[in-house]
């Protein structure tokens, strides 16, 4: 399979290097396309999220796709990956199967079970397939993927009362404010992750939500959806001096909160505290805000505590999920390794079946003039000669997907019978 998956991610490494190798979605189509310019890349796929960075590729039999990853990762990002590999994870074939299974299922977020990162998964592959950069491997393993997350969901309960880090945010904000109503809240970027803050935090009780965005149209779309204000993007700061909490999630890379850009709105808010919880990867919100009288400022790794309490209420889910996991992995294992073995089989079946077309069309004459029905009893009858004959074979051809000498052993078959190569399967082989 030669398949690999390098990333970083909310567990091996802290949040200054993570917004390091950030990719926001609008430049996943240009990295995609340098990754698999490397000639030892037949298909790449690239998951960035606000907690991880992952990078899964094909690379040619052989070679490693390491090399390939470094040389991207040097033109890409401009830094060296040896100089960050402890902060990396490298997964190869069946452990980098399973690991995505655990990431689409949530059992990998930081907050377990959370629902989101299935849609961003399901979003990372639409953009490799937009960009031509999935084949035949990553179609298969990605609708297993969606299946097997699916399933999780569906069997266990790691799925119940979801919670994302947008979520979490929220809870945090309960916990540092108290009671939601009657608060006015702001959020600063409509995308998907200030979108699920703010109907949160509408769901908890703020009867009053500022939604500020650089496009403003789509602040407009969002803020009349939940019966709130659209703020143009150069006005957040007067809006600011009224909010009782702000969640900022823009994916702009640089600070677009700086201490001081705040430090006047504070003076202005006569003591008023202000809750910042910044959920943007990169960051939004410098963290010397904090530094400010009356500013509380928590980012995502800050929401650990939040995530901790779900993990401890749902271990027992996750060890089921993952006994889940484990017999998808193997049956997924046995269905790709069968993959090496059909073609063989299939060329077989259409060796012996043109001797005994060949056969037939010669010896036919022998028999003098025959009815249909005559006819009709030479064909089952070789045919069925064929199938007694090619049991035993086909048997063994199934067998041998497990075996670790199977690509010689396949070799050697189609040596022997002169097969030629079949067209390369589909992926729904696969699933």
């Amino acid at each position: 399979m030669n398949f690999l998956l390098v990333g970083i991610s909310h567990k091996t490494a802290p949040l200054e290097v993570r917004e390091r190798f950030a990719i926001s979605e609008a430049r996943v189509p240009e990295a995609l396309r340098r990754l698999s310019l490397h000639p030892t890349v037949e298909e790449a796929l690239i998951i960035s999220t606000c907690n991880r960075t992952e990078f899964a590729l094909r690379a040619s039999e052989d070679a490693d796709g390491m090399e390939a990853l470094r040389a991207f990762i040097g033109t890409f990002f401009g830094l060296s990956y040896d100089d960050f590999a402890p902060c990396f994870f490298v997964l190869r074939d069946y452990e980098a199967v399973r690991h995505l299974f655990r990431v689409a299922s949530g059992l990998d977020s930081m907050v377990l079970g959370e629902a989101q990162i299935l849609g961003q998964v399901k979003r990372a592959y639409a953009l490799a397939r937009h960009a031509g950069t999935a084949g035949n491997l990553l179609d298969g393993l990605f609708n297993r993927v969606f299946n097997v997350a699916k399933r999780v969901r569906t069997k266990t309960r790691v799925g119940e009362a979801p919670v994302s880090v947008s979520s979490a945010a929220v809870e945090l904000a309960e916990r540092v404010i108290g009671e939601l109503r009657g608060k006015t809240v702001m959020i600063i970027g409509a995308g998907e992750m200030g979108e699920l803050a703010a109907r949160s935090l509408v769901s908890k009780g703020a009867p009053s939500v500022l939604v500020s965005n650089r496009t403003y149209a789509r602040a407009v779309t969002l803020a009349e959806e939940l019966h709130g204000t659209a703020i143009h993007f150069n006005k957040m700061w007067e809006a600011m001096r009224h909010a009782d909490i702000v969640i900022s999630s823009t994916g702009c890379p640089h600070y677009i909160i700086r201490r001081e850009d705040l430090e006047p709105v504070m003076a202005l808010r006569r003591g008023h505290p202000l809750l910042l919880v910044d959920i943007a990867m990169p960051r939004d919100i410098d963290p010397a805000v904090a530094e400010i009288p009356g500013c509380t400022l928590a980012n995502i790794d800050g929401l650990k505590e939040t995530a901790n309490e779900n993990l401890r209420q749902r271990a027992q889910a996750s060890q089921a999920a993952d006994e889940m996991i484990a017999e998808e992995v193997v049956q997924f294992r046995e269905r790709w390794e069968s993959l090496e073995v059909v073609p063989t089989i299939v060329s077989l079946r259409r060796h012996v079946e043109q001797i005994r077309r060949h056969e037939l069309a010669r010896t036919r004459g022998l028999f003098g003039e025959l009815s249909p029905a005559q006819e009709q009893v030479l064909e089952a009858v070789t045919q069925a000669l064929v199938n007694k004959i090619l049991h035993t074979p086909f048997a063994e051809l199934k067998q041998a997907g497990t075996r670790p000498d199977r690509t010689e052993y396949l070799g050697l078959i189609r040596t022997v019978f002169h097969l030629e190569d079949e067209p390369a399967l589909t992926a729904a082989v696969v699933n």
